[in-house]
């Protein structure tokens, strides 16, 4: 049976409630490994262009579908990895605020916030990657 910890460690500043773990630690199970996923629909069409806010939550739907089909759901993901286009700290509070519609933000994913120049498209504001395990 597949069991993830979300772990505060004493001697790190308590992150709980601000939509990340320090550490994640999954025994059992069956990793899930999930692509970064980025604003587009099903047929491969942009959305949200110029709108973070959009955009992350086209990005927080396709990983939810993703981890549908893989017989998983967003309490399953022991670690997340963003990336953002120019990225600056008043992005991050937007992000979080689509993510935490999706994700505990007390028993959130480890996750790591990379900033970027650019993403695969012109178009592309965010991108997300998912790790989730299964019983």
């Amino acid at each position: 049976m597949k069991s993830i910890e979300h772990i505060q460690p004493p001697g790190l500043v308590d992150v709980r409630g601000f939509g990340f773990s320090h550490v994640t630690k999954v025994s059992g199970g069956t990793a899930v490994y999930i692509a970064g996923q980025v604003a587009v629909d099903e047929q491969g069409q942009s959305v949200g262009v110029g709108d973070l806010v959009e955009q992350t939550r086209q990005v927080m739907e396709n990983l939810q579908t993703a981890l549908s089909a893989a017989g998983a759901g967003f309490a399953d993901v022991a670690k997340l990895n963003v990336y953002i286009v120019d990225y600056d700290p008043a992005k991050r509070g937007a992000v979080l605020a689509v993510r935490n519609e999706y994700i505990d933000p007390f028993n959130a994913p480890a996750s790591t916030l990379v900033g970027v120049s650019a993403l695969a498209a012109p178009d592309y504001l965010i991108e997300i990657e998912a790790t989730a395990y299964l019983d």
